[in-house]
């Protein structure tokens, strides 16, 4: 990772320091199988468990015999919003793993693989960064889908040592209380100065941070052992600096992504529509590699925000968000720069 350029989200420290078990509802499964009379099941896996899905399609195959066929999805996998629908239409059961319900269906069963990292003694070390519970006993609590499992024990962990602690469910595009995406952080839109991230890795964090800058954010990541208060500082650096290159741009690149869960065609097609020097192109993976033969000065994604956050530094030319664009083309001030998010979209 030491080629990655400063503020590249994607060197967030994501290597894991547990070993996990993952329950993947073989059972379940299997039910729903026997339920359908389904001869062709559809699996799909997010990226870091692909290397998983023979071993689960071969205990499945045992498990439900040789009349049922197990087609393993090989697209790329970040997230619910991430569902290969080709595949999904050619089976009668389709198996989504990873990720919690975001478009629910009586096709789809969604496997959420919970950690079994226990959270509490990270959850301890995060005490000596969150404010003192008789000066401040306010605290918003959010986390990922692979612990919400815990989430109501985390809730009365704080409660017994005198937080009172403030939680909701943010939009239809989360399914839990208290979840976070990527892309969504309306669960942290509660009455408290400080919220208590738990979770791996850096990403979800920062975009909260980004989103509710009036917050302290305190990360407690039970995956690698690390407590920390979230610093944007970097990530603004990286964003700015991609805005200020795009400023000259001549010519536009307006990405609208195909994928089920991240497409936002009116605001792809506005800036077509306003711009006469943009261009709209339609990808379902949105790689560096994929724009380098495209000759724009400069790119918008209207797809994920991990796309221009997490990849920005990679692409050839200038990647923005939407609200970044109106920046570089002085519709907004500089000063107006906010982290991309989707919010009441599927």
């Amino acid at each position: 990772m030491s080629g990655y350029s400063e503020g590249d989200l994607r060197n967030t420290g994501m290597s894991l320091k547990h070993d996990r078990e993952w329950d993947y509802e073989l059972d379940r499964i299997v039910e729903a199988v026997e339920e359908r009379d389904a001869t062709k099941v559809g699996l799909q896996f997010p990226e870091g468990l692909k290397r998983r899905a023979p071993a689960v399609a071969s205990d499945l195959r045992e498990l439900t015999g040789d009349d049922v066929t197990f087609m393993i999805s090989g697209q790329p996998c970040y997230g619910a919003c991430d569902l290969d629908t080709y595949l999904m239409r050619r089976t009668d059961v389709f198996v989504h793993f990873g990720h919690s319900p975001m478009k629910e269906s009586e096709k789809i069963i969604y496997v959420p693989l919970f950690s079994n990292v226990d959270p509490f003694p990270i959850m301890e070390e995060t005490l000596s960064e969150l404010a003192d519970p008789s000066e401040d006993p306010d605290v918003g609590l959010v986390t990922t889908a692979q612990h919400m499992n815990r989430f109501a024990e985390m809730t009365d962990w704080l409660e017994e040592r005198g937080y009172e602690v403030h939680t909701r469910r943010g939009d239809d595009r989360l399914t839990h209380e208290g979840q976070v995406l990527g892309c969504n952080y309306a669960s942290a839109q509660v009455d408290a100065d400080q919220i208590l991230y738990v979770g791996g890795g850096k990403f979800h964090p920062l975009g909260l941070a980004m989103e509710h800058p009036d917050k302290t954010v305190v990360i407690a990541d039970p995956v690698n052992n690390v407590v920390k208060v979230a610093d944007t500082e970097k990530f603004m650096k990286q964003r700015y600096g991609a805005v200020h290159r795009a400023m000259d741009a001549e010519t536009w690149g307006v990405i609208f992504v195909t994928k089920i869960g991240q497409g936002r065609w009116e605001t792809a097609e506005r800036i077509v529509e306003e711009n006469d020097d943009a261009f709209l192109i339609t990808m379902d993976e949105v790689t560096p590699d994929r724009l380098r033969n495209f000759d724009a000065d400069a790119f918008v994604n209207t797809g994920c925000p991990r796309i221009t956050t997490d990849d920005g530094p990679q692409f050839h030319k200038p990647m923005l968000t939407p609200d970044e664009y109106e920046i570089a083309v002085g519709n907004e001030p500089l000063d107006s720069l906010q982290f991309d998010t989707f919010h009441g979209t599927w």
